[in-house]
């Protein structure tokens, strides 16, 4: 039976399906599927991978073996992988060490300053140099970014002649205005790509609902940025909780110190190196910023690949 469409041509009807069936795989004398070859490139990437992870936790794994090490094991010529009498001694020792609850505090009082400040800096600066044209704005951004570039150590000089006249050494606040001054940078920066990551039209239509710029700022646009912020606030953090060299030559008074120069207190001109405590003490001042990253690592993880979208 035919059937004809409107110009004439004719067309078969009901005509049966044909599949064309697949060709067997071929098997093995077993009976068994062959298995897909690896490609060579992954195995040597791996290997690399397994290397480079191994030597960078080494340190790490040789800090905690030191610090539960008795002293008459840490100094051996052998080398011991494995602590034979394994004590905790050394953490008591360092925990019960001279003030140290005093750097701590100074410690925690300089860090939370620097995120906090450095952070609400960062957010105001990022907004104006991503959602407002004005002039001079791709001046600002050249000269942030060559500032980034600028060693610290470079900056360390004319800071502290700053500071000295301004009658900001010795003082908490100096410490922490010299840490911002370090992570503002690359705080802007950061979060700069986060609010250009987001459209335009989100601000329009909050204006258009009659918010104004900082209801636009604080209930819209910084709930999107968040990502951003925390990964920022990962940044100062471990830029201020990890210094030793603006701290040491800012902090007049010993009373002012932080805990990265109380580590530097394992070591004196009499007694030596005190090598199974400074490793105990160094693992209790890294707690902190393990666990601080350990809490928030999804976020940052999504943060910074959200912040690499635009900008």
């Amino acid at each position: 039976m035919t059937t004809s469409l409107p110009t004439g041509v004719p067309v078969e009807a009901d005509l049966p399906t044909v599949t064309t069936p697949h060709a067997p795989q071929a098997e093995t004398p077993g009976g068994s599927r062959p298995r897909r070859r690896r490609r060579p490139g992954r195995g040597v990437s791996s290997t690399i991978a397994v290397v480079f992870c191994v030597v960078w936790i080494f340190p790490v794994y040789w800090m905690v073996n030191t610090a539960f090490k008795p002293r008459s094991e840490a100094m051996t010529s052998t080398p011991l992988f494995l602590p034979a009498h394994p004590t905790v001694e050394n953490f008591v020792t360092a925990f019960t060490r001279a003030d140290f609850l005093v750097y701590l505090r100074n410690s925690s009082i300089v860090v939370v300053g620097a995120v906090v400040l450095s952070l609400v800096l960062g957010i105001l600066a990022s907004a104006a140099l991503s959602r407002f044209r004005f002039r001079g704005r791709r001046t600002i951004l050249v000269v942030i970014l060559l500032v980034q570039m600028l060693p610290g150590t470079a900056l360390l000089i004319p800071q502290f002649l700053i500071f000295t006249q301004t009658g900001l050494v010795g003082s908490y606040f100096g410490l922490i205005l010299a840490y911002v001054a370090a992570v503002l940078p690359f705080s802007i920066w950061v979060m700069r790509g986060f609010f250009l990551a987001i459209p335009m039209e989100v601000e329009e239509a909050a204006r258009i609902d009659g918010a104004s710029t900082w209801q636009v700022l604080t209930k819209v646009l910084f709930p999107l940025v968040m990502p951003g912020v925390i990964a920022t606030s990962v940044f100062a953090f471990i830029a201020a909780w990890n210094d030793y060299i603006v701290a040491y030559t800012f902090m007049q008074d010993q009373s002012h110190y932080t805990l990265p120069v109380w580590l530097a207190s394992f070591t004196t001109q009499t007694t030596g190196t005190d090598f199974t405590g400074q490793m105990a003490a160094s693992v209790l001042f890294a707690l902190p910023v393990v666990v601080f990253f350990m809490i928030i690592q999804r976020n940052l993880v999504s943060g910074m690949s959200a912040g690499a979208v635009k900008g």
